[in-house]
């Protein structure tokens, strides 16, 4: 799991990436499923709210919409763009793991 962490670690500021890519981008890839699975217990100091789903979603509004707010807030102040509807404007905020 330290790889993942890592890898989420770094995400620059005011740039946001999927769960699917970061899947792909391990060693052993992983569905971006199981990424946001893991991503639940990520430890203190991880940027979670920088990983977003592929259209531009926050899908942690699933497991509670304060946690939505918080992200949508987080990636607000890091200069994030975002779309209508609170979605992230993934054309110019994405972030490439491969680079």
């Amino acid at each position: 799991m330290q790889e993942l962490w890592d890898l989420v670690a770094s995400i620059p500021p005011g740039r946001v990436c999927s769960y699917g890519d970061i899947g792909a981008a391990l060693r052993n890839p992983m569905s971006g499923f199981l990424v946001g699975r893991r991503m639940a217990s990520a430890p203190d100091g991880v940027p979670w709210w920088r990983v977003v789903a592929k259209g531009g979603t926050l899908p942690i509004g699933k497991r509670h919409p304060r946690l939505m707010g918080e992200q949508e807030e987080r990636l607000r102040e890091e200069g994030v763009p975002f779309m209508d509807w609170g979605i992230v404007d993934m054309a110019s905020a994405r972030w490439n793991p491969s680079e």
